[in-house]
C-alpha cells in the first residue's frame, strides 16, 4: 500500500509539473535520452527508463518529443554498457550523435531527461547540450536513477549551459519509471 502511495505521489509530481509548465509561453521540447537491455535490479527492458517519463511529460505539455541517439549504440548487457560509459566519463568523451534538432531556436523550454550513470549525465547528453545554444532558454532536468537522485547534474547542465536558466529538476527511480505504464493501466487511467 505504501508502494502505491508513493507511486501517485510521483504521478502527481510529473503530471503538475507539467500543468504549469505547459501554460507558459512558447514552444517546449522534450529531449531525452534512455537505453534498453539488461537493467541493473530491473532485468532486460524493452523501453528504457527515462523514455518512459519523457513520453509522460510531452503528453502533459504538449511539448515535442525528442530522443538523443548516439551514432553507436551502447551494449544492451549492463555489464558491457558500464564499461564504455566509465571510459567515456573518464576521458570526458563526446560521442557523436544520429539525430539532431531542426530550428533548435523556436524552443522556450527544454526538459532534458537522462538516466543517471556513475554520478553524472552520460556523456552523450553533454555532447546534446554542447552542440546547441541554450542562451535565453529554460531548462529542466530529470533523471532516472537508482538511488543517487539528480546526483548534482543539474549544476553541471548550469557550468554547461551558462546562458540559460535551469529551473528545478526532478528524480524518479529507475524501478518506478517502468512500473509507470502497467499502473496506468491498472487503475484505468489508460486503455
Amino acid at each position: 500500500m505504501k508502494r502505491f502511495f508513493v507511486f501517485l505521489a510521483m504521478l502527481g509530481i510529473i503530471f503538475s509539473f507539467g500543468q504549469n509548465i505547459s501554460h507558459a509561453q512558447g514552444k517546449i521540447l522534450v529531449a531525452y535520452f534512455s537505453r534498453v537491455g539488461n537493467e541493473y535490479g530491473l532485468g532486460n527492458i524493452t523501453k528504457g527508463n527515462t523514455a518512459i517519463v519523457a513520453e509522460i511529460i510531452a503528453q502533459k505539455t504538449g511539448g515535442e518529443l525528442f530522443e538523443i541517439k548516439p551514432v553507436k549504440n551502447y551494449p544492451v548487457d549492463y555489464d558491457e554498457c558500464t564499461k564504455i560509459a566509465s571510459r567515456e566519463k573518464a576521458t570526458k568523451a563526446r560521442p557523436a550523435l544520429s539525430t539532431s534538432v531542426e530550428n533548435f531556436a523556436q524552443y522556450d523550454t527544454i526538459f532534458i531527461g537522462y538516466p543517471i550513470w556513475y554520478g553524472d549525465c552520460p556523456m552523450a547528453v553533454y555532447t546534446f547540450l554542447e552542440s546547441y545554444d541554450f542562451s535565453g532558454k529554460k531548462i529542466v532536468p530529470f533523471c532516472t536513477h537508482g538511488g543517487s537522485g539528480l546526483s548534482s547534474t543539474d549544476q553541471q547542465i548550469t557550468l554547461t549551459c551558462p546562458n540559460s536558466k535551469i529551473l528545478q529538476g526532478f528524480e524518479i527511480r529507475g524501478v518506478t519509471a517502468q512500473k509507470i505504464p502497467r499502473r496506468l493501466k491498472q487503475e484505468s487511467v489508460i486503455g
